[in-house]
């Protein structure tokens, strides 16, 4: 089954889908700054586009490009900011 989130008034969208190995989805997020929260650690990789990044207890924003990857803890809240449409996926593991 695949679940179709939206959030921010449309400016993030994301398919989820579950695979043997975990729970996964992919998204587009439009230009601006925005702040996610997370019930477990999240794996994410950046497909394309490019994304400014200021993980939980940091004070320095961190920019990630196509195929680089970033883990954000489980219980936590992230920012993100980007100036072009970027696509990702998310493992939940």
């Amino acid at each position: 089954m695949i679940q179709v989130n939206e959030y921010f008034n449309g400016a993030v969208k994301s398919l989820a889908y579950q695979t043997p190995a975990g729970k996964s989805s992919v998204g587009v997020i439009n230009p601006g700054t925005y702040e996610f929260g997370t019930a477990q650690p999240e794996i994410m990789t950046i497909t394309e586009g490019s994304l400014e990044v200021l993980l939980p207890e940091t004070t320095t924003w961190q920019t990630y490009t196509a195929g680089q990857v970033f883990n954000v803890p489980g219980n936590s809240s992230f920012q993100v900011r980007t100036e072009e449409q970027t696509a990702y996926l998310c493992q939940y593991r």
